[in-house]
C-alpha cells in the first residue's frame, strides 16, 4: 500500500502547507510545470518523487525529468504526462497510445483545473490535480492524494490549499 500525493503546476512555488502534505505521503508525483528545480529538490529531500517536465520547464528540468513517465505502482499501470487532455478530448499525440495500450491511471496537469474522470471507453481513471502554485488563472490551489493498494486506487481526497487573493 502506498499513499500518493499528486501535484502539478507549482511554477517555482513551494510552501509549508504543501510540505506538510508531502510529509504525510509515501511518494510524491509531480505532473509538470515545476518551474525552479528547488521545488523538486526540496520534495526529494523528504520523499521519493516521480515527475515529468511541463511546457514552462527549462532545459535543466528536461534533463532531470521525462516528457512521459509510465511505471507500475503496486499493481497499477500509471502514465504521467503534462499535456494529455482528458477523456473525450485527449491530446492528438496521446490519443492513439491510450486507445492501443491504456494505463489504469492516466495523470496530467497543464490546465490548472482539477478533474477526476473515469474513462469508460478506455477503462482508465484520469486525474488532473489542478495547480498548487501561485501563477496562473486558477482561483483555488489544489492537490490530490490517494492510496494505491495492490490493483486498487482508493481513498481519493481533494486538497484545497487556499483561495488566491
Amino acid at each position: 500500500m502506498k499513499k500518493i500525493l499528486l501535484l502539478s503546476d507549482t511554477h517555482s512555488h513551494i510552501d509549508d502547507t504543501i510540505l506538510k502534505y508531502v510529509a504525510q505521503a509515501d511518494e510524491v508525483w509531480h505532473a509538470g510545470d515545476i518551474g525552479d528545480l528547488s521545488v523538486t529538490d526540496t520534495i526529494k529531500k523528504l520523499k521519493p518523487l516521480r515527475g515529468v517536465y511541463g511546457n514552462i520547464d527549462d532545459d535543466k528540468a528536461r534533463l532531470e525529468f521525462p516528457l512521459h513517465n509510465r511505471f507500475m505502482c503496486e499493481g497499477v499501470d500509471v502514465w504521467i504526462t503534462h499535456i494529455g487532455g482528458y477523456p473525450g478530448k485527449y491530446s492528438p499525440n496521446i490519443k492513439n497510445e491510450i486507445a492501443s495500450n491504456p494505463p489504469k491511471l492516466f495523470i496530467c496537469g497543464h490546465s490548472h483545473i482539477l478533474k477526476v474522470i473515469f474513462d469508460k471507453k478506455n477503462n482508465l481513471l484520469h486525474m488532473n490535480p489542478g495547480a498548487c502554485g501561485k501563477s496562473g488563472f486558477h482561483q483555488v490551489r489544489t492537490m490530490l492524494r490517494f492510496v494505491i493498494d495492490g490493483e486498487a486506487i482508493k481513498e481519493l481526497e481533494i486538497i484545497e490549499i487556499e483561495k488566491r487573493a
